[in-house]
C-alpha cells in the first residue's frame, strides 16, 4: 500500500474489505473516505493487489499430475519386501514399534499421510467468496439477535424513510403493508455485497422479514428470483434502479406474496 499513514482511519480500509466492520461503522467509513484522500487512495491500493491474485487463476492439478501423485499414494502403501530372515525380523520390530497405541499410525501410514497432505496442497482449490444469498442470510440471522433488529423503530414509513439520510449515499423506498398483512417495524444499516445497505424490517404474524436495499448497476427489472439456503427461504429482485433481496422463515410463497405487493403485481 502506497498511502502514507497520515490518517486515523486508513487502517479500517482492509477490514472494510475483508467484511469485518459493523453496519454502522462501514458506513461511517464510506462518508469518511468522500472527504479523504488518503484512505480512497488505501482503498484503490488494496483493490488493485486483490486484482492481482485473482482467484480466477487457481485451476485443477493436470490429469498427468494426479495421476503421479495417486501413483505415490499408492507406492507408499506397499511393504518393502525383506531380502533376508534377519531384515525382516528387524522390520517387523520397527513396525511394530511404530505401531503402539500412543503413537497411533506405523511407518506405512506416515508415508501415506505425507503423500496425501502433498496431493492436497497441490489439489487444493481456494474456497469463493460467499454468495449475496449466503450473505443475507447470514445478515437475517445476525440481526435476529437480541437488540440487533432495528436502528430505528416506527411503523410509519414517512419516519424510516428520513432516518437514512445522511447514513447512507442513497435514499431507500420504504412501504408499508399493514393492511396486506406485512406491517412495517423500522430499519437499520447493514453491510452486505461488499457496501453498507438500508436493512428494512417487516413482520408477517409471528415472523420476521428482512428486506435489504442498495442500489442497482442498471435499471433492468423482472420477475422475482427465489432461493433456499439453511431453512430459510429468498426472494430477490431489481427495480426502479434498486436492489432487493427479502430473507425470512415464512413459507416461500409468502415471502413471493410480500415481493409482488412491493413491484405492484398484485
Amino acid at each position: 500500500m502506497t498511502a502514507p499513514l497520515d490518517c486515523d482511519k486508513v487502517l479500517l480500509i482492509q477490514a472494510e474489505l475483508d467484511g469485518e466492520l459493523d453496519a454502522a461503522a462501514a458506513a461511517a467509513l464510506v462518508a469518511h473516505k468522500a472527504s479523504c484522500p488518503v484512505c480512497r487512495t488505501a482503498a484503490a491500493d488494496i483493490a488493485r493487489a486483490r486484482a492481482v491474485v485473482d482467484r480466477s487463476l487457481y485451476r485443477a492439478a493436470p490429469d498427468a499430475l494426479r495421476a503421479r501423485i495417486l501413483a505415490e499414494i499408492a507406492t507408499a502403501q506397499e511393504p518393502e519386501a525383506p531380502t533376508s530372515h534377519l531384515h525382516a525380523t528387524a522390520v517387523s520390530h520397527r513396525r511394530h514399534w511404530w505401531s503402539l497405541p500412543s503413537f497411533g499410525f506405523g511407518l506405512g501410514s506416515f508415508g501415506l499421510g505425507a503423500a496425501c497432505a502433498a496431493a492436497l496442497a497441490l489439489l487444493v482449490l481456494w474456497s469463493p467468496d460467499p454468495s449475496v444469498t449466503e450473505q443475507i442470510v447470514a445478515g437475517h440471522i445476525r440481526a435476529m439477535q437480541p437488540g440487533h433488529l432495528e436502528d430505528v423503530v416506527s411503523t410509519d414509513q414517512h419516519t424510516v424513510k428520513p432516518w437514512f439520510a445522511g447514513r447512507l449515499d442513497f435514499t431507500p423506498p420504504v412501504k408499508d403493508f399493514a393492511v396486506e398483512g406485512f406491517p412495517l417495524r423500522g430499519g437499520r444499516l447493514d453491510y452486505l455485497a461488499g457496501r453498507p445497505v438500508a436493512a428494512l424490517v417487516y413482520q408477517h404474524d409471528k415472523h420476521i422479514i428482512d428486506l435489504f436495499v442498495w442500489p442497482a448497476k442498471s435499471n433492468s427489472s423482472g420477475p422475482p428470483d427465489t432461493a433456499q439456503h439453511q431453512g430459510y427461504n429468498v426472494v430477490h429482485w431489481t427495480r426502479d434502479g434498486m436492489v432487493f433481496w427479502a430473507v425470512s422463515d415464512v413459507e416461500i410463497e409468502q415471502l413471493r406474496n410480500f415481493a409482488e405487493k412491493w413491484q405492484g403485481t398484485l
